[in-house]
């Protein structure tokens, strides 16, 4: 598929901000005593401004944005209409917990309460987003099992990592040490098991199971069907070379898993440095996910290539 920079950037940056919210909804009832404010204040922040810059994004991708509401109506059958309904829920729930905790400073059960009803809301919207592609058989590496665990755990790791930022920035230690780089690796195993699943794929949809001829023997089109690109040939089938595939997974692992890894680690064993890297590793971390997140869409192929290509998948 033609990858399109507005629902990258927007899985990313709402990634981040549910995750974050997943992961302060988890550790909040652990904090000891009532949670900093200015630590809630630029958390939440934080959240806020990846989850609703992700979706100011996601409507470039739009032909018509001023019908974006119609899509709401949907939420019976479409994955899609569901992940606007749950964003929308999880918007009310983080200004609650804004709210509750940064600016009223609410007694500690409530604060806990509203986190909990906005980070499972979090984990749903993601779930959903990832749904949508889940969902979508003619796309192979798309409709398996392991998509949706992908999408999780890497909302989780990109959360902690940012959740870490925003202690560092404001001095206070809310995620224990070694929480963000557990759900790194677990981020990193997820994604290993779904390449390794989807390089092995095999479309069961041929050219002769698509045009009912598949009983008089092997099918093969005589002619392409077009003599020039099309939008299905740049949209469906967006094509990338295999080295080149290869080169781009290791830059999203090395930017994404081992760079922050070695930024914690070697913050928490030099001291003086141990903010910085802090500091340092989010941001790092952030362009490998841009890229896995590219890859994700740039190595998927419709089934309609098959028209196209013989051994299309």
């Amino acid at each position: 598929m033609h990858p399109a920079l507005s629902v990258i950037l927007f899985t990313v940056a709402s990634g981040i901000g549910y995750g974050m919210l997943m992961l302060l909804a988890l550790f909040l009832p652990l904090a000891a005593g009532p949670a900093d404010r200015l630590f809630g204040a630029v958390s939440l922040g934080l959240a806020l401004a990846c989850i609703g810059g992700g979706l100011l994004s996601s409507t470039a991708h739009l032909g018509r944005p001023e019908r974006a509401w119609r899509a709401f109506t949907q939420w019976r059958s479409s994955w899609l209409s569901r992940e606007g309904v749950l964003a929308v829920l999880s918007l009310v729930a983080i200004a609650l917990l804004t709210l509750a905790w940064p600016i009223l400073a609410a007694p500690v059960e409530c604060i806990e309460m509203t986190a909990a009803i906005a980070g499972l809301l979090s984990a749903a919207t993601v779930a959903a987003t990832a749904m949508i592609y889940r969902s979508l058989k003619p796309i192979a590496r798309w409709h398996n099992r392991w998509t949706v665990p992908c999408y999780l755990t890497i909302a989780l790791a990109s959360g902690g990592l940012w959740l870490d930022w925003a202690g560092a920035a404001t001095g206070v230690d809310f995620l224990p040490r070694a929480v963000a780089p557990i759900l790194v690796l677990l981020a990193a195993v997820v994604k290993a098991l779904y390449w390794r699943h989807t390089d092995g794929l095999k479309s069961a949809t041929t050219i002769g199971t698509a045009t009912g001829l598949g009983a008089l023997g092997q099918v093969r089109p005589l002619d392409p069907p077009h003599t020039a690109a099309n939008y299905i040939m740049k949209e469906m089938g967006f094509r990338i070379a295999r080295k080149h595939a290869a080169k781009l997974r290791r830059i999203a692992g090395g930017l994404g898993v081992l760079a922050p890894l070695l930024l914690v680690i070697a913050g928490g064993m030099v001291p003086a440095l141990d903010r910085s890297a802090v500091l340092l590793a989010a941001p790092v971390a952030t362009i490998g996910v841009l890229v896995e997140r590219w890859l994700f869409f740039a190595e998927a192929q419709h089934v309609a290539m098959l028209y196209y290509k013989a051994d299309a998948v």
